[in-house]
C-alpha cells in the first residue's frame, strides 16, 4: 500500500542500537516500528509487528544473531534481514548471507549507507510484487482566505478518493483553533491531533487505526484538538512524525490546513505532493492568490506544486471571467467546482458528504473527476456516479 518501510530493529547495546534509531529517525520514506534488546524475543516481536525489514546487531553475540537470521527466514520469509557488525570479516559476512540475510553493513553505520541498503530492498520488493510498491499522496488544501470553501473541498474530495477501495485516505484537520471536518461528517471523535501527538512515541499502526474516526465512506479522520490551549502545544517535529506514521498506513493523506499559514501550515505545504489553493472568482481572492503564489515561490520554494482551484464557479453574474482571472494570477486555473447553493446547505446542516447526500449532482462529479485528476483513481476507472458525458456545469479543468 505505501513505499514506507517499516523496521524492526535489535540489538542487546544501548548505545548502538540508540545510534541506529537516530539515522532511522533522519531517513525518508522509513518508518520505526518496533525495537528490542533481546534476541530470543525478537522472533515473536516481528511476527506480532510484521515489518518490511529486520534489522540485526551481530555483535553482542554472533551465534545466536545468526540463528536468529535462520529463524526469521523460516517463520517471517517476507521480513527482508538486514545485519550489522563492526566486523568486516569475509567469514561472519559469509555465514550471514547463507543465513538469510538480504544486506550487510558495517559499523558505525554510515547513514548513506544505510539509506542505499534499504533503497535495494524496496526495489527487490517492487519487483517481488510484480509491480511498483504505490506510495502515499499528501494533499494540502489552503485557502486565499477565510470562507472560500476549504473544509468543504477537503472533506468533499477526501470522501471522493475514499470512495475507491483501492484507496485508503485520512482527512487531518490542521486548522487547530477553529476547524470544523467533524462537523462536515457529523462525528464525535474520540481522539484528537493533540491525543496522537502527545503519544507519538508510543503508538504503532495498529493502535494509531484506534485514534482516528472512521466514516461510513471508508474516510478516516483526525481532527484538531478540543481545547484550543492545546493548539500551542504540537510542534513540527511532533507534526512530522505524526504524518511519517500516516504515511506508513494510507495511500493519501488530505490536510485541511488553517488560513495563518503558521510553521505548521507551512510544514505541511512543504510535505504535500500537491497544494490545492482554493479561491473564487473575485478581486480580493485573486489579489491574495497573487501575494500568495509570491511568497510560495520567493520564500518557501513549492509554487510548482500549486493547483489553483475555483469553488462557487457561477455563483453571481458579477464574478470576473475565467480570461481575466488567469491573466491577474498569471497563470492556468486547475479546475472548477460549481456552486450548488441548495445542495451544500443540506450537506453542512446534515453533516453528510456530497457523495453520500447527492450523488448524482454535478457538484458531487466534480469532485469525483477531480480526484481522478489528481491520481486519485488508480486503475483509471470512471465513479460509479460518473456522467456519461462531460457538459458544461460539470465544470472539468479550468479554460479560459
Amino acid at each position: 500500500m505505501s513505499n514506507v518501510l517499516r523496521i524492526a530493529v535489535v540489538d542487546p547495546k544501548d548505545a548502538s542500537r540508540d545510534a541506529l534509531k537516530t539515522l532511522l529517525l533522519g531517513l525518508e520514506a522509513v518508518w520505526l516500528e518496533a525495537e528490542c534488546s533481546r534476541y530470543e524475543f525478537f522472533a515473536d516481536v516481528v511476527a506480532q509487528t510484521t515489518p518490511d525489514v529486520a534489522i540485526i546487531a551481530l555483535d553482542s553475540n554472533v551465534d545466536k544473531s545468526l540463528e536468529l537470521v535462520s529463524t526469521l527466514l523460516k517463520s517471517s520469509p517476507s521480513c527482508a534481514i538486514l545485519v550489522t557488525s563492526s566486523s568486516t570479516d569475509g567469514n561472519l559476512i559469509l555465514r550471514a548471507m547463507r543465513s538469510g540475510a538480504k544486506e550487510f553493513l558495517p559499523q558505525p553505520l554510515k547513514a548513506e549507507d544505510l539509506s542505499t541498503a534499504l533503497q535495494r530492498i524496496a526495489r527487490q520488493r517492487s519487483t517481488s510484487s510484480g509491480g511498483p510498491v504505490r506510495g502515499c499522496s499528501i494533499l494540502a488544501i489552503t485557502g486565499a482566505t477565510g470562507g472560500v470553501g476549504t473544509t468543504s473541498v477537503a472533506v468533499n474530495l477526501a470522501c471522493a478518493l475514499a470512495a475507491h477501495e483501492e484507496n485508503s485516505v485520512v482527512l487531518l484537520d490542521l486548522d487547530l483553533c477553529l476547524g470544523d471536518a467533524d462537523v462536515f461528517l457529523d462525528t464525535i471523535p474520540e481522539y484528537t491531533l493533540f491525543d496522537v501527538a502527545e503519544n507519538i512515541n508510543r503508538l504503532d499502526l495498529t493502535l494509531l487505526k484506534r485514534s482516528l474516526t472512521k466514516h461510513e465512506t471508508g474516510l478516516y479522520l483526525l481532527p484538531r484538538p478540543v481545547q484550543l490551549e492545546d493548539a500551542r502545544k504540537i510542534s513540527v517535529d511532533e507534526l512530522s512524525r505524526v504524518l511519517g506514521l500516516l504515511k506508513t498506513s494510507f495511500t493519501h493523506v488530505i490536510i485541511d490546513t488553517s488560513k495563518s499559514f503558521n510553521d505548521l501550515d507551512i510544514f505541511a505545504l512543504t510535505e504535500a505532493e500537491h497544494i490545492l489553493l482554493i479561491t473564487q472568482l473575485d478581486l480580493p481572492c485573486l489579489r491574495n492568490v497573487v501575494r500568495l503564489m509570491i511568497s510560495f515561490k520567493e520564500v518557501n520554494k513549492f509554487d510548482d506544486k500549486v493547483k489553483i482551484i475555483v469553488n462557487r464557479a457561477g455563483y453571481e453574474t458579477g464574478q470576473i471571467s475565467l480570461k481575466k482571472a488567469q491573466e491577474t494570477i498569471g497563470r492556468e486555473l486547475f479546475w472548477q467546482i460549481p456552486n450548488d447553493y441548495r445542495v451544500m446547505v443540506e450537506v453542512r446542516n446534515n453533516g453528510v458528504p456530497l457523495i453520500r447526500q447527492a450523488p448524482r449532482a454535478a457538484i458531487t462529479q466534480s469532485f469525483n473527476q477531480l480526484a481522478a485528476a489528481l491520481g486519485g483513481n488508480p486503475q483509471g476507472q470512471a465513479a460509479e456516479t460518473a456522467p456519461k458525458k462531460a457538459g458544461w456545469l460539470n465544470l472539468w479543468p479550468a479554460r479560459a
